[in-house]
This record gives structure tokens, C-alpha cells and sequence, in this order.
């Protein structure tokens, strides 16, 4: 097939001119990254997550890498609401990419306050809420009980009158395809998938652990096989019959990862780790995209989505 596909895809009526969507927590704030690679180059990029109150985050170590990955426990680390919606939000209209905007929070109201704000933001149409935080009521992750999660977004999505809602999940639970349905089911326009995986490094010499805190999540090439397992089951259990887009996320480092997120289901790949190896790697999977739909004998990578052969 001759010419250049069409690489370009949508997001509850957002369009992407591609599939590659640069992780929350990779990239900085709006900006930054475009001082290694030009955001016209993405899809779409996710902001830093932002709180209520700005957070200094946990004390170093808080990046270590591991084998075939990163372990980290940034600690939500944030300018806060007010520095962010004053000093950083309006650069989200001079930025050549769709921004979205990140939201986390310690409760529910925490979330409706920052969904709220982010709502009359101009240039961020979408946001995504970073669930895997813990509730300051019981303690427990929104992202790891569906009743906990269909309370907060019961909440949180009259808020968005404007703004579309992506749900950015947790692996760390026993049904995955229970907290995506809970999700849909209180009116989320995309789901993410997936966060990092809880685990733990030891220093061996001093036998303290190599992260401050001691456990953190798990990024990078060794989650891949889960997430890509993970987007596949929430695609063919829920998503694909509800219409729901999901951004596959999780060890991307290469256009081959992203061309399994897309056939497990994805519309969208997201890139994190990859981008701290190389923040100009979603150059070559974008290029490797193309040519490999070019390849399939399609025109659009749109075509690939959930293409798996089981």
C-alpha cells in the first residue's frame, strides 16, 4: 500500500494525529518536554498529577531502577491547584499536542476540587484521574475496590460538565475487568491501563530497602506482558461493546509493545519509562507504526484495535 496511514485516532471525540500518548510523571508539567522533542511529534501528552495542596513528595531514593525496569514512589510530588491552574495551565494553548490533565487527591472532595478547576481550563479536554491513591478516610485505594471507585466518580463527574474523563487503573487488583466496569458504569469517556505494580528492592549490603519509603511501583519493560493481558481482557469483557477507548500503558519501549497494545484492544499507547531511557523514542515507534500498518494492508492504524487472533 502506497503513501503515508493515518496514524490518528480518537479519544471520546478528541482526536490524537497519533497513538503515542507521553504517561503522567514523565514529561513535567505542560511544556517542558518540548525542550527534547517537539509535541506535535505526540498524540497527546498527560501533565505532572496535580493535587489540592502542592506536595515536596518522599525523601530520596525515589526513582531506583531494577532489572528490566523502574521502581519508584515519587510521593505525588506537585506545585498544588492554585500555582498549577495560575502558572502552568495556560500553556496548554500554545502546546502543538492534546494536554490532559492528571488528578489526584486524598479524597473524594480533593478530586471534585481539582476536577472542578480543571474543568474551566481552555486547551486540556480531557483528564484522567489517577485512582491508585489512597482514601485519608479508610485508607484504601480508590482504584483497588470498585464500591470505593463508583463513589468517587459518582462525585467527580458532574464536576466535568465539560471535560472528558479518563480512569487510569490499577493493576494491583484481583479483577481488573470489576473495577473497569465499575468505571464505565459511572461515566468514564476512557479507560488507562495500566499503573505501575506494587513491589519492593532490597539493598543487599545495608538490607534496607532502596526506596525511601520502601515499596513503590513498578514501571518498564518487565510489566508489559501484564498490561498487555490486562488491556485485552477489560477490551473484550467491556470496553469494545461499551465504546469506551482505552489507552494501553505499560512497558512500551518499542513500536513493536505498542503495536501489542494496540491489537490486545488499545486506541492509544502511552510511554513512561521510555521516555526517561530516551525522550525522543516515540519518534521511532511512531515511524515503526506506520510502517508496520503499511505492512498489515491496512490504512489506518484504527483498523489494528483488538485485532489479536485468539
Amino acid at each position: 500500500m502506497a503513501g503515508r496511514v493515518d496514524l490518528s485516532v480518537e479519544l471520546a471525540g478528541v482526536t490524537l494525529r497519533n497513538p503515542i500518548v507521553a504517561a503522567a510523571g514523565t514529561c513535567g508539567y505542560v511544556n517542558e518536554f518540548s525542550r527534547v522533542l517537539d509535541p506535535a511529534e505526540l498524540g497527546a501528552l498527560v501533565t505532572k498529577s496535580i493535587t489540592r495542596e502542592s506536595r515536596e513528595g518522599n525523601p530520596p531514593w525515589r526513582i531506583v531502577d531494577v532489572p528490566r525496569g523502574m521502581l519508584n514512589a515519587i510521593g505525588l510530588a506537585n506545585v498544588g491547584l492554585d500555582e498549577f491552574i495560575a502558572t502552568k495551565a495556560p500553556q496548554a494553548l500554545e502546546t502543538d499536542t492534546v494536554v490532559i490533565g492528571s488528578i489526584a487527591g486524598a479524597c473524594v472532595e480533593d478530586y471534585v476540587a481539582v476536577a472542578a478547576a480543571f474543568d474551566a481550563v481552555e486547551g486540556i479536554p480531557l483528564v484522567e484521574l489517577n485512582v491508585s491513591c489512597p482514601n485519608t478516610a479508610d485508607g484504601l485505594q480508590f482504584g483497588e475496590h470498585p464500591d470505593a471507585l463508583r463513589a468517587l466518580l459518582h462525585e467527580v463527574r458532574p464536576a466535568l460538565a465539560r471535560t472528558r474523563m479518563i480512569v487510569k487503573l490499577s493493576p494491583n487488583v484481583g479483577d481488573i475487568v470489576a473495577m473497569a466496569r465499575a468505571a464505565i458504569e459511572q461515566g468514564a469517556d476512557v479507560l488507562t491501563l495500566i499503573n505501575t505494580v506494587s513491589a519492593m528492592a532490597i539493598d543487599v549490603e545495608s538490607r534496607q530497602p532502596r526506596l525511601s519509603r520502601g515499596t513503590g511501583g513498578l514501571s518498564g519493560p518487565a510489566i508489559h506482558p501484564i498490561a498487555v493481558r490486562m488491556v485485552h481482557a477489560v477490551y473484550d469483557a467491556i470496553a469494545r461493546d461499551a465504546r469506551v477507548p482505552i489507552i494501553g500503558l505499560g512497558g512500551v519501549m518499542s513500536w513493536q509493545d505498542a503495536a501489542e497494545m494496540i491489537l490486545a484492544g488499545a486506541s492509544a499507547v502511552g510511554m513512561g519509562t521510555a521516555l526517561f531511557v530516551d525522550p525522543r523514542s516515540p519518534l521511532r515507534v511512531r515511524r515503526g507504526l506506520e510502517k508496520w500498518v503499511r505492512r498489515q494492508g491496512c490504512a489506518s492504524v484504527a483498523e489494528l484495535r483488538g485485532a489479536v487472533e485468539m
